[in-house]
């Protein structure tokens, strides 16, 4: 089981170890970095807590020692990097920061980055160029969903998951060019085919709006945010389906950060507080009381957000649940799980 004790705490004790020999290279090209962070073996399963700024690592590589290096290669365009004019120079500034816990809690481990350039000829600032603006426009949006490994630090080689064990589910939206947006999960629910139809058996997995009722039967959780854009459900195998093909059906939404309310929010059940907490907010958890119950509508004067609200229904499978002593027999037939979607590894 996995408590907010065991991603606060224990989490948080294995870094404090782990960190003192931190070996950190930074190369700066043109027009992107590159930065390996070499890990020890206590933090490789908790790689998908590693960001520069926004992002995540774009590989992790794990070695024979049980070492691991987590690398970060992107553009400046990317992960929130701030550009700086200095005198003849341009610096583009960043952080290497470890978050066992979703903002507002500050970074356990914080290292600096910065590249810096020699001024172009003749270069411009953006702000002081007539004939330059910012896009705000909506862009194109990609929904991604896909089956993680026990450690998240990478999709599942397998699709076989014993009764009562965990399938974290990663889904994200890719955004280009668009302002910042907040992915959820308004509806999920288990059935045995790919495609739902009417009178189709189906298990619901969350519902009322974002109201993860797993986390109330058992032990399922929304783990803690790496970045707004991307989403993690802990969740914990169930009798549905048991042996069979199973598919996970889900309506993601992409949202406003700055606008929640009770139609638009990520809620589970904390058994050891005896309440509903929102992901996002603990302090704003009033928002999820109507998960007992029925989550109504927006008030008229948050209806204009609609317009910065998106959905994807996608479907992820199939998976096949099986008794614990069953699952080493299905695991030398079954292959990987594949979603509606590409699945692009998260880290």
């Amino acid at each position: 089981m996995v408590t907010h004790l065991y991603l606060g705490v224990i989490i948080l004790a294995v870094f404090a170890t782990s960190i003192t020999n931190a070996d950190i290279k930074v190369i700066c090209a043109k027009d992107s970095v590159r930065i390996t962070w070499r890990i020890n073996a206590e933090l490789v399963p908790y790689a998908a807590r590693l960001f520069l700024g926004s992002c995540m690592p774009s590989q992790l590589n794990v070695m024979t020692t049980g070492e691991g290096e987590a690398q970060f290669n992107y553009k400046f365009a990317d992960c929130k990097f701030k550009k700086l004019i200095k005198g003849k120079h341009l610096i583009y500034e960043n952080e290497l920061t470890y978050r066992p816990q979703a903002k507002p809690q500050p970074a356990s481990f914080v290292y600096p980055i910065q590249c810096v350039f020699k001024r172009p000829e003749g270069w411009v600032p953006p702000f002081m160029n007539p004939g330059s603006g910012v896009s705000e426009g909506r862009g194109e949006l990609v929904f991604r969903m896909a089956l993680l490994n026990e450690q998240l630090t990478g999709v599942a080689k397998t699709n076989v998951i014993p009764l009562g064990s965990f399938m974290p589910i990663w889904a994200a939206v890719e955004q280009k060019s668009h302002q910042p947006l907040l992915l959820l999960m308004e509806e999920c629910v288990a059935a045995t085919s790919p495609e739902l139809q009417l009178g189709s058996q189906v298990y619901p997995i969350i519902s009322n709006k974002g109201c993860l009722l797993e986390s109330l039967r058992g032990n399922s959780v929304f783990l803690p945010r790496y970045h707004s854009s991307a989403l993690i459900l802990y969740l914990q195998s169930f009798k549905f389906g048991l042996g069979e093909e199973v598919y996970v059906h889900c309506k993601l939404v992409a949202w406003d950060p700055e606008v929640l309310d009770e139609t638009k929010k990520a809620c589970h059940y904390v058994k050891e507080n005896g309440r509903w907490e929102l992901l996002d907010d603990p302090f704003q958890s009033s928002l999820c009381s109507c998960c007992d119950s029925t989550c109504k509508s927006r008030p008229k004067r948050a209806v204009e957000w609609e317009s910065y609200s998106w959905s994807h229904n996608s479907v992820l499978g199939p998976l096949i649940i099986v008794e614990p002593s069953d699952s080493k027999a299905h695991n030398t037939s079954v292959g990987s799980v594949t979603a509606d979607e590409s699945q692009d590894s998260p880290v």
